[in-house]
């Protein structure tokens, strides 16, 4: 019966099955492929993304769907599906004969196929063939195709269906899976597309021209053909009226209504978040689809990324959001040809609180838009990182310090010095070329000898490439890789070459924030996290990646970066940075050669944030150039990217309680007799530029 079913089913909207060369084997095979189980497809839902309050940040999806319970759904709209697209649908089993030989009828007289007889069970199946097609598209094709043994295929899962499953069970299913146009999958995300509503508080002309959007969703929507949607509508409720579901005063009363349409535009993607979260929304899904707690490999975390039907709670702060996004876009403009980025990163956590730019998320170029993620690696939706500058020099100081020089460790600091030979992990560097590598500083009135907290204070190159020297470029290199700095942006090796520590391997923001958190947080370093929670559509939690914290420098070493840190937001480069309240800070500037580059990155004990300013793709050199309106000669990690982080800084903090830095007395070095004077003279004026120039 099943097999005669099924050829006749066939015949409605085929040639004959030998015109196609189909033969008994043909059905045989269809009927050995055919999968063991169709009672609980996966079906893809929408993933919501919400920041560490609970506000929605982006709504994303392969599949617009939310699945819902019977009871959950109006009881019009599982009457009006069935009217319209089924009527004995609990009468019969899961052929219908009676309506195989209607249609078989109505084909002759018209002389076309125009006539169905699929149930609403095998429309199910051919719906759900279509969902585990994803987005191959060979596969939907295949899924999709009218030949006698795929027939045959539906007949059989339809059968089997209608032993395991109810009928209320197979129409809610089908009401979860089926396409109603616009994007929208199932009866829920339609009555929201449709009518902002939610789906069991439809009225019965609602539910009714749902109903006929089934047959033909492009043909009657409702928005484009308003006309032919009503006319739809009104057959559908006629089929309830003629099968006794609703009364014909409450029919006549549905016709007379007007379509009533509140029709919610499709949101979907990270290109719909608020606030300027759209990068942090595209970083989770990169998280998503990288991190092995959500799968074993790349294939597993798509499928478990395109499924959907998750809450995903993230840490970001969306008043810290705010205040960085205020700052980067207060502060350079879209048009610029430079842009700015920020990342806040709480210390002894990792957590990502804050990630903004100034470019917006998007791909019209013509608005200045783009989707490259300026905070983050390459790998995870970046680009390819900027040389840090000397943002990168407490990294060599902390390896200096590790390795037992003191607080007070003073270099002669010559004007400029030939990179001199140094000990790497797997040899020697030694200075070839001709005429040798000079490292200069930054002006030429800048001669040791210094010691430590003066060199960080006016950035000395010459004296943290002679403590490279001192203590080997291995150990600045391991130092790095503890704090996070396990590579380049791009994915590429750290270089193990002197100028390393004087910041030229690009890195991204996130990486830098969170190095100087590990500072904040007295040596104790946590890998970046983004996500405190995902939990499934029905309430299951899903594992996710735990920051793992590691100490990994000594907490004397940390007190005495803060000092000598804290000496350059006091009379440093950074000296012009200062918070409301006087509030005890921390940092570093940084320019990278040719000034394509600046940065300042900081911290006060309980947030630290890295600023970049500089071309998106690292190519504009920020001389003699326009900045938020504002003519600049040049451009120094303290007179570009410091603004902005006093900025982000100030409105992030504003309220929170003032926190003390941990920190040590580092004496300052006796002043060395002038034996040509007989009294200890001032000295003339100095012509370098003023501290916080550089």
């Amino acid at each position: 019966m099943s097999v005669v079913s099924g050829a006749l089913l066939a015949g409605l909207a085929l040639p004959a099955a030998g015109a196609l060369g189909l033969t008994a084997k043909d059905t045989a095979e269809g009927f050995d492929d055919i999968p063991d189980d169709f009672d609980t497809p996966p079906l893809s839902q929408v993933t919501q993304i919400f920041d560490a309050k609970g506000g929605l940040i982006a709504k994303v999806y392969e599949r617009d769907r939310t699945v819902l319970a019977a009871d959950q759904m109006s009881p019009y709209m599982r009457q009006a599906q069935v009217d319209i697209e089924d009527a004995r649908f609990y009468e019969h089993g899961a052929v219908d004969l009676k309506g195989v030989l209607r249609a078989i009828s109505k084909n002759a007289e018209s002389g076309t196929a125009s006539q169905g007889a699929s149930t609403l069970t095998q429309q199910y199946v051919k719906n759900v063939n279509v969902e585990l097609a994803g987005d191959d598209q060979a596969a939907v094709k295949e899924a999709q195709r009218k030949t006698l043994g795929r027939k045959i295929q539906e007949l059989k899962i339809s059968i089997k269906l209608e032993e395991d499953l109810t009928k209320d069970q197979i129409l809610t299913d089908y009401l979860n899976i089926t396409y109603y146009g616009n994007s929208a999958y199932g009866v829920e995300a339609a009555a929201q597309r449709y009518f902002s509503k939610s789906n069991k508080d439809l009225t019965i002309a609602e539910a009714a021209t749902l109903a006929g959007l089934v047959q033909n969703p492009s043909a009657y929507d409702p928005k484009l053909h308003p006309q032919a949607a009503q006319i739809r509508r009104d057959v559908v409720i006629d089929k309830m009226v003629e099968n006794k579901h609703i009364t014909a005063d409450q029919a006549k009363e549905a016709k007379a209504a007007p379509l009533g349409l509140q029709f919610k535009t499709p949101q979907n993607g990270c290109i719909t978040a608020q606030a300027g979260m759209g990068f942090f929304c595209d970083y989770i899904k990169h998280v998503v689809k990288q991190d092995p707690a959500f799968g074993k490999n790349a294939a597993d975390r798509k499928k478990f990324w395109d499924q959907g039907g998750l809450n995903i709670h993230t840490t970001l702060d969306p008043d810290k959001q705010a205040a960085a996004q205020a700052a980067v876009s207060n502060n350079v403009r879209v048009t610029d040809t430079v842009s700015a980025a920020a990342t806040m990163v709480e210390p002894g956590t990792g957590k990502i609180l804050a990630m903004a730019q100034t470019r917006p998320y998007g791909l019209d170029t013509k608005k200045n838009q783009t989707v490259v993620n300026l905070n983050v690696d390459a790998a995870m939706g970046g680009g390819n990182g900027f040389q840090p500058g000397s943002t990168f020099k407490p990294v060599v100081a902390a390896a200096g310090l590790e390795a037992g020089l003191s607080s007070t460790q003073e270099y002669s600091s010559p004007n400029k010095l030939d990179y001199p030979t140094m000990k790497t992990c797997e040899g020697t560097w030694k200075n070839t070329t001709r005429p040798k590598a000079v490292v200069p500083n930054e002006s030429a009135n800048e001669k040791g000898p210094y010691q430590l907290k003066k060199a960080m204070a006016l950035s000395i190159n010459t004296y943290f490439v002679q403590m490279e020297e001192e203590i080997g470029l291995c150990r600045v290199k391991q130092m790095a890789n503890k704090l996070g700095i396990t590579g380049r942006a791009s994915g590429q090796p750290l270089e193990e070459v002197p100028a390393m520590g004087l910041g030229v391997g690009e890195v991204s923001p996130l990486t830098m924030a969170n190095v100087y958190a590990t500072f904040a947080a007295q040596g104790k370093h946590c890998t970046p996290i983004s996500i405190n929670k995902i939990t499934t559509v029905d309430g299951k939690d899903v594992p996710v990646p735990v920051g793992a914290c590691e100490q990994v420098f000594s907490e004397t070493t940390a007190q005495i970066l803060n000092t000598i840190l804290n000496g350059v937001t006091a009379d440093g480069t950074g000296a012009a940075l200062n918070l409301e309240g006087d509030r005890p800070i921390a940092g570093k500037t940084g320019t990278s050669d040719h000034k394509k580059a600046a940065w300042f990155s900081g911290y006060t004990p309980q947030l630290a944030t890295a600023v970049w300013l500089g071309g998106p793709n690292g190519g504009v050199e920020m001389r003699d150039i326009t900045i938020n309106g504002k003519h600049r000669i040049e451009v120094f990690g303290a007179d570009g990217p410091g603004p902005i982080w006093r900025d982000a800084m100030n409105l992030a903090l504003r309220g929170a309680p003032k926190q003390s830095l941990q920190m040590v007395d580092i004496p300052d070095p006796a002043p060395k007799p002038d034996p040509s004077a007989t009294e200890t003279p001032s000295g003339p004026p100095s012509t370098s530029p003023p501290a916080t120039q550089r």
